[in-house]
């Protein structure tokens, strides 16, 4: 098996794990689109498929069938007839591999939830064509991608008929990491950029390689960002609505709360988020926020204290952010749209949420630094209202959004910071520190020890006041492998 791939070590593991096996087996890989899903299990097998055919986008079963018929045709070196339907699609392939004459034979079955057309009966056919596979002669590995997450899950993982329990392994892609992400533009596309610009590039971009794939290295990073988001035709200026249309069947739906949570960006429940919502059916809100959350869209947490129905709901995805923030407002005005805004208040305000997005995408690395990688430990938010308590002092209120609460009885209250250059605690701050971690034991009862962790770029400068200050974490330590 090929291994010209950048990460995916324990991904690839899984797939040479189930090819070696002494049984045949179905695997299925999902994850959002462009996130290298057709990428990793072709370099995994150097392309070397005995049958390999990849779903159509919005295209009917009749022009599915024809090209089905067409592949197996070539790969058969002869015609196989036209098929019919599904069933006879199958009982086509079926009868082509078993005259292979091998002990193993591979097929990849890429884009799986765009076969399944309305009334096309393709899963039924798909799950007959598995559970009459004679494994007699030939021990068949059968590797099945989608990008549609909710499909792949509800109606193929966990189809309650003839495909009930028969998929052997599921393997999420994951977008890249920061460390991956680096690896990538250094290796794959010759880019050397300092660890700050990569760290632009990932909150723009979110770690998928399509994406990053596009970079240009001849021009500045934000001319390259111009030309792919802002330029005239730009290739990523509707990719956005392009992802929702291809994942999501109702997909305005989904659009439409991903938009009202990219203007709140401290999250909303499901009640507020109804509120904002009056014409969504609430059964169909539900749906939306799982999905979405499935996807990777949203980040779904609790707040410490809090009860199921208090769940929080934020927009975590990094490429939908940016689009909301600037591409979709830009319309095509500005072809140096992202140059121009270089150093402007909207810019500054988005590189802080999108860094706290960036942290939480890496609470690995963060727990590692801070040496609690075995520890059991949860990441909650926490928010209080101002208030006057039974004393009669009046307590302002206050807000933490991310708390790391170990098993060792600690907890990390997390500040994230984004900035050019070390960050920089006075008195009024230190003193801010100070009194939000009172109100919160005030609030909560919690009788954990408390400690101030930094998360910054380029750290916290030394001055009297920073020794408040437990630990801290830069730049680097969340581009730890």
């Amino acid at each position: 098996m090929g291994n010209k791939i950048i990460g995916r070590e324990y991904e690839q593991g899984l797939i040479n794990q189930y090819y070696e096996s002494p049984k045949s087996e179905m695997v299925a890989i999902y994850g959002r689109r462009r996130v290298g899903k057709t990428y990793l299990v072709k370099k995994c097998f150097d392309e070397k498929f005995d049958f390999w055919f990849t779903g159509m986008y919005e295209t009917t079963r009749v022009v599915q069938l024809f090209q089905f018929e067409k592949e197996l045709s070539r790969c058969a070196n002869r015609p196989v007839g036209k098929l019919k339907d599904w069933y006879a699609a199958f009982d086509a392939l079926r009868d082509y591999l078993h005259s292979l004459g091998k002990k193993k034979v591979v097929v990849f079955l890429d884009e799986l939830p765009w076969m399944d057309t309305p009334k096309g009966q393709f899963l039924s056919a798909f799950s007959y064509f598995w559970n009459m596979w004679s494994e007699n002669d030939t021990l068949l590995k059968l590797y099945c991608c989608g990008s549609a997450t909710t499909w792949m899950l509800d109606k193929f993982v966990g189809d309650k008929g003839g495909l009930y329990g028969r998929v052997c392994r599921t393997i999420y892609l994951a977008p890249f990491t920061l460390h991956e992400t680096e690896l990538y533009l250094r290796e794959m596309k010759k880019l050397n950029l300092g660890r700050q610009q990569v760290m632009q590039v990932y909150m723009i971009m979110g770690g998928i390689p399509y994406y990053l794939d596009m970079l240009e290295g001849n021009v500045p990073l934000e001319q390259s960002i111009d030309h792919l988001f802002f330029a005239h035709r730009a290739p990523l200026s509707n990719e956005y609505d392009f992802l929702f249309r291809s994942l999501f069947r109702e997909s305005q739906s989904y659009r439409n709360v991903i938009s009202i949570l990219s203007q709140k960006l401290s999250g909303m429940t499901r009640s507020e988020l109804k509120d904002s919502l009056p014409n969504m059916d609430g059964g169909l809100l539900t749906e939306v926020l799982e999905n979405l959350c499935r996807c990777d869209f949203l980040r779904r947490y609790a707040g410490i204290g809090k009860s199921q129905r208090d769940i929080i709901y934020q927009l975590s995805d990094l490429f939908s952010l940016f689009h909301l923030r600037f591409v979709s407002s830009a319309d095509g005005q500005d072809e140096h749209y992202w140059s121009n805004m270089r150093g402007s208040a909207k810019i500054n305000t988005w590189q802080g949420y999108a860094f706290e997005q960036v942290c939480m995408h890496h609470l690995p690395q963060i727990k590692k630094k801070l040496g609690i990688g075995g520890v059991a430990t949860n990441a909650y938010s926490w928010t209080c209202r101002p208030f006057i308590d039974n004393d009669g002092v009046q307590w302002k209120g206050g807000q933490i959004d991310l708390l790391l609460d170990r098993a060792d009885n600690v907890i990390n209250i997390c500040e994230m910071k984004y900035g050019n250059d070390a960050f920089i605690i006075d008195k009024d701050y230190e003193e801010h520190l100070r009194q939000r971690a009172s109100l919160f034991v005030k609030t909560t009862g919690s009788r954990k020890t408390l400690q101030h962790t930094f998360i910054t770029l380029y750290g916290v400068r030394s001055n009297s006041y920073s020794g408040i200050v437990s630990h801290q974490i830069t730049m680097d330590d969340l581009f730890a492998d």
